[in-house]
């Protein structure tokens, strides 16, 4: 399937398409292309905001631009795989049954599949700003997150490979 076809299938049952993502094998490069397209998708939700930014407080939006693409391109990366690693020992601990590829999958799958929530958010920073609907559709967007990668956590260490 594409992958805009399995993020729309993400949000009505995220665990199936982890599971599917899991059955076709452990390839180390989809993984890093779904963590890598996520952060391309995160650096292009903070353009409206950084405009605003530069706009309103008279920076450099080249400035503030490459700021941003090196923390997420760059930095956030790595940061995810530190951040598989410890959620995989955390179900390990509790009984998980599964492997480091399977978590790194459930935590870059979320990151992606949560991606037009995020896109939202930027465009909510950008146009209106800080403020109560900013928050709220960042918190929709962490519990959306949040329950993508729990069920894809629960899928990757519940039977393992």
């Amino acid at each position: 399937m594409s992958v805009t076809t399995d993020i729309v299938a993400t949000y009505r049952g995220p665990g199936r398409v982890v599971r599917r993502l899991l059955d076709m094998g452990q390839r180390e490069d989809r993984a890093l292309a779904i963590l890598m397209a996520s952060c391309v998708v995160l650096f292009i939700a903070q353009l409206p905001r950084l405009s605003r930014e530069a706009h309103l407080e008279g920076r450099d939006l080249n400035e503030l631009m490459a700021g941003s693409l090196m923390a997420l391109i760059l930095i956030a990366p790595l940061l995810m795989y530190v951040i598989a690693a410890v959620s995989h020992v955390v179900a390990k601990v509790v009984g998980g049954k599964g492997d480091w590829y399977g978590a790194r999958l459930a935590l870059f799958w979320a990151l992606l599949a949560s991606s037009p929530l995020v896109l939202l958010h930027g465009l909510v920073a950008g146009f209106i700003g800080p403020g109560p609907s900013l928050q709220l559709v960042g918190a929709v967007w962490f519990a959306v997150f949040a329950w993508f990668w729990i069920a894809g956590m629960f899928q990757a260490e519940r039977a393992g490979k």
